[in-house]
């Protein structure tokens, strides 16, 4: 059998393609899951639950033009359903749920989006060695330009120009202006 993620991501191919059954079938089938996404990010807000499950799927129909067919899409609609519950939080004022209630439910900040990570990770492999060195050194690990010059024999105003450029490179290739090295 088939795992979620490539039989939606299959139907959802097939639906963006024009095959309206497979389509149905794909948005009946993420409708239970996206509804528990919304109760898990939504507590208090129970009453609209399917308010924020109708936007959702209203997002995917609109945003699913946005999904690129080599991606998982479970990211994609996770996504989407995070920011809607977020919007309908947003909407209704300040949380009254005390945050030791959501413990259970917010995800440990050390550990990141593990699909940022892998996105990340393809793009400064789009890039060169040293650029990507550069990239990693400063905007993820915070050292300092004086640091990271004294590994790559350079000076400090060096490292800054070659960290700008390296982050203008990785620009181009998120929005698919540039071509990977």
């Amino acid at each position: 059998m088939e795992n979620r993620e490539s039989r939606w991501a299959e139907l959802f191919r097939r639906g963006n393609r024009g095959d309206g059954a497979a389509y149905r079938t794909f948005l009946t089938e993420v409708t239970p899951v996206l509804r528990r996404i919304a109760a898990a990010r939504s507590p208090g807000l129970s009453a609209e639950i399917e308010d924020i499950v109708q936007e959702v799927l209203m997002a995917i129909h609109g945003k699913r033009h946005t999904w690129r067919e080599g991606e998982p899409v479970l990211p994609w609609l996770y996504a989407i359903a995070r920011y809607k519950a977020a919007d309908a939080w947003r909407r209704r004022g300040r949380p009254s749920v005390p945050v030791e209630d959501l413990a259970e439910i917010l995800a440990d900040e050390r550990s990141g989006d593990p699909s940022a990570a892998r996105d990340l990770g393809q793009l400064l492999a789009g890039i060169d060695t040293r650029s990507a060195g550069i990239v990693r050194a400063i905007g993820i690990e915070g050292e300092s330009a004086g640091e990271v010059g004294a590994r790559y024999g350079m000076t400090e105003g060096a490292v800054r120009v070659a960290y700008h450029r390296a982050m203008a490179r990785l620009r181009g290739l998120a929005d698919g202006k540039e071509e990977r090295e």
